[in-house]
C-alpha cells in the first residue's frame, strides 16, 4: 500500500462495479441510497436530490471515492480544491490527517496534478450518471458538482485553472469525456437497464458553481478581486469560504475552553491577520449586489478549518486545521452573526462539525448545501452518509427563501447543553490494543478484544441483525454459558469501546445478546444432546457466573461435575 494516490481508468472502474454490484456492495458500500421520487431542492438553476454530500477534502479526490459516497446517498460534492501549485511541486507532509475525536490535518488541496484532477471528477461524473440509471438510485440530473479553487486571483487567472474552470463548465471537448462516452457505447451490452439514449444524455456542462478557499490571512480586498472576477468573467454562481476567526480571539477561546477543548493551542495572530467582522460585511453585501447584477447566486461557505498549534507531536510541522465537532459552535455562531446581519438573505453553504447528529436541524434553518468530512474519517466511514440521507428524506425539497434565525438561534441553543460536542474522554479516544495484530488478519474489534472472555460478538450481532437467534445464540454459547445474566447485569466493557462511541453511542451489546438468549432458547434447547460420559468427576468451588461456566464446559465435556462452597 502507498500514501500516493493512483488514478484508475475509467473501463477499470466501471468494470470494478459491474463486477461488485450483484454482491450487493458498491465499492465497498453496502447499504446503498436509493433516492425516490421527493420533490428536489433547488439551487443554481439545478434541482439537488439531497442537499448534503462530502466536501472537499479525502473524499472528493478520486472517482472512486465520489462514486461511493452517491451510492451512500450524497448529492452536493465540493470538489477537492485546486491551486496552481500541483502534484510533485506540492508536498503534503505524511501522515497529513487525524480524527480520533476532534479532526486535525496539514493538507488543503488536491495532491494530483490539476489535469489529473480534472479527470478524476469526469470519471466520477460519469460514474455517478451510470449507478443513477442501472441500480435506481435515483434521477440522473438529482446530483451536482461545486469546483473549488484557491487561493489568490493571480493563480486562479493562470491558465492551468483557467483550463480547469473552463472544461468543468463544458467538458464536451475533452478526451477524458469521450473516452468514458465511448466506454460506455461500447458496453452497452453489460448493463440492465442503461441504454444509449441514457449515455448520450449525459450532460457535459458538469459545474455551474465554485467555492472560493483563501487561506488565512488572505487581504480583504484579494477575495473581493476573486470573487467578482468568477462572478463577471466565468459566469459561475460563487460561494466564498469565510473564516472563524470572524468572531474574534475571546469568543473562540471561551468557546473551545467550556467545551473542553483547553488543549488546543493559539493565540491571536490569525484574528489579527484575518478578514475583520466589520470589513467582512462591507465585502458581503457588495459581492452579493455583483451577483445579482450578474444574475448569479452569491453566499458564503462557512466555515474554513481552524488553525491551531501542533504541541504533541499529533501530525508534522507547528500548526495544523481544526475540523469537527468543535468547529460546529464556531462555524454556527459565524452563522447567526452574518444571518442576523443579512436578515436571513445571505444564502450559506455550510460544512463544520456537520453529522447525523445535527445535519436535519442545520438544513430546516434553512442552511444549505451542507457538506462533510470529518464525520466521514470515523469508524462507519460512507455508511454514515446513509444514515444522514435517511434523515434528511423526510424533509420536503425547497428552493433558498432565507435562513432561519429564530430556529438557528433555537439550535445553538439546544446544542450547548449537548453533550455530543463535548470533548471525549481523552481515555475512550484510544482505539489500539497491545496485542500484536495477526499475520494473516489486519482486523480486529475493540468490543472483542476488551471483553473479559473475548466473545465473538460481531459474529452473534450480525445473526441478530438478520434475525438469526438461534444461531446467534449457539455462537454466545461457545463461550458464555451465562447469556440470561450477562445479557442483564454485564458491566460491557465491549460497549465502553464499542467504536460507535465516537459518533453517537454504543451499539446495544447487551440487549442484543439478551434478545438472542430469550428468542433462540427453545430452538438451542432442542439441539442439545447429553455427552456420553467420560467416566471423570470434577469439583467445582464456588457457584458463581465464573464456577457455573467451569461446571458447564466441563459437563458438555461429559465430566460429571460437582459444585461446592468455599468455606472461609
Amino acid at each position: 500500500m502507498s500514501d500516493r494516490m493512483t488514478s484508475i481508468p475509467f473501463g477499470d472502474l466501471m468494470n470494478w462495479i459491474l463486477r461488485e454490484a450483484p454482491s450487493g456492495t458498491i465499492f465497498g458500500v453496502h447499504h446503498q441510497y436509493k433516492a425516490g421520487n421527493q420533490t428536489p431542492y433547488d439551487i443554481f438553476d439545478r434541482p439537488l436530490e439531497l442537499p448534503f454530500g462530502p466536501a472537499a477534502g479525502p473524499h472528493t479526490q478520486l472517482a472512486q471515492n465520489i462514486a461511493a459516497a452517491y451510492a451512500a446517498g450524497a448529492r452536493f460534492f465540493e470538489l477537492k480544491t485546486v491551486q496552481q501549485l500541483d502534484g510533485e511541486d506540492l508536498p503534503v507532509p505524511k501522515p497529513c490527517i487525524k480524527a480520533d475525536d476532534e479532526g486535525y490535518n496539514v493538507e488543503w488541496s488536491t495532491e494530483l496534478t490539476v489535469l489529473k484532477a480534472f479527470e478524476e471528477y469526469v470519471k466520477a461524473w460519469f460514474l455517478v450518471h451510470v449507478m443513477a440509471v442501472e441500480y435506481g438510485l435515483g434521477r440522473s440530473d438529482g446530483m451536482q458538482f461545486n469546483m473549488s479553487v484557491g487561493y489568490d486571483l493571480a493563480g486562479i487567472q493562470t491558465p492551468k485553472i483557467d483550463t480547469f474552470i473552463e472544461n468543468l463548465k463544458d467538458a464536451s471537448q475533452t478526451d477524458i469525456f469521450k473516452d468514458c462516452k465511448s466506454w460506455l457505447l461500447a458496453h452497452l451490452d453489460r448493463f440492465q437497464k442503461l441504454r444509449r439514449e441514457d449515455v448520450e444524455a449525459i450532460p457535459a456542462d458538469i459545474c455551474n458553481s465554485i467555492t472560493v478557499s483563501t487561506m488565512h490571512g488572505c487581504p480583504p480586498d484579494e477575495i473581493e478581486r476573486i470573487a467578482s472576477y468568477l462572478l463577471k468573467e466565468k459566469k459561475v454562481h460563487t460561494f466564498v469560504k469565510c473564516n472563524p476567526t470572524l468572531l474574534g480571539y475571546e469568543f473562540v477561546r471561551n468557546c473551545m475552553d467550556t467545551l473542553g477543548y483547553g488543549h488546543m493551542v493559539f493565540d491571536d495572530s490569525h484574528f489579527k491577520a484575518d478578514l475583520q467582522y466589520d470589513d467582512a460585511i462591507a465585502l458581503l453585501k457588495r459581492l452579493q449586489d455583483v451577483g445579482t447584477a450578474e444574475g448569479r447566486i452569491f453566499g458564503v461557505k462557512l466555515t474554513n478549518t481552524f488553525p491551531v498549534a501542533i504541541t504533541r507531536h499529533e501530525l508534522p510541522g507547528t500548526e495544523m486545521y481544526m475540523s469537527g465537532k468543535p468547529l460546529f459552535f464556531l462555524s454556527m455562531n459565524v452563522a447567526k452573526k452574518l444571518s442576523e446581519a443579512f436578515d436571513g438573505k445571505l444564502q450559506i453553504s455550510y460544512s463544520g462539525g456537520a453529522d447525523a447528529h445535527n445535519i436535519a436541524d442545520i438544513v430546516s434553518a434553512g442552511i444549505w448545501p451542507v457538506t462533510v468530512a470529518t464525520t466521514l474519517l470515523k469508524p462507519g466511514g460512507y455508511e454514515r452518509l446513509v444514515q444522514m440521507a435517511n434523515l434528511l428524506t423526510g424533509q420536503a425539497g425547497q428552493a433558498f427563501t432565507g435562513v432561519n434565525v429564530g430556529k438557528l438561534n433555537a439550535l445553538l441553543e439546544s446544542a450547548s447543553g449537548d453533550r455530543h460536542y463535548a470533548r471525549l474522554d481523552p481515555k475512550a479516544q484510544h482505539r489500539k490494543n497491545k496485542r500484536e495484530l495477526p499475520l494473516m488478519d489486519c482486523f480486529t474489534a475493540p468490543c472483542i478484544d476488551t471483553c473479559p472472555i473475548h466473545q465473538d460478538i460481531t459474529a452473534y450481532m450480525d445473526l441478530v441483525a438478520d434475525k438469526k437467534y438461534v444461531e446467534a445464540l449457539q455462537i454466545i454459547l461457545e463461550k458464555n454459558p451465562l447469556p440470561f445474566i450477562t445479557g442483564t447485569v454485564c458491566y460491557h466493557t465491549c460497549m465502553n469501546s464499542c467504536t460507535r462511541n465516537f459518533y453517537e453511542a454504543a451499539v446495544e451489546i447487551r440487549q442484543n445478546k439478551l434478545m438472542a438468549a430469550e428468542k433462540g432458547w427453545d430452538g438451542v434447547m432442542a439441539s442439545l444432546t447429553v455427552p456420553e460420559p467420560m467416566g471423570k468427576t470434577a469439583a467445582v468451588i464456588g457457584g458463581g457466573p465464573a464456577g457455573l461456566a467451569a461446571a458447564y464446559f466441563l459437563a458438555r465435556g461429559g465430566v460429571t461435575v460437582k459444585i461446592g462452597r468455599a468455606h472461609v
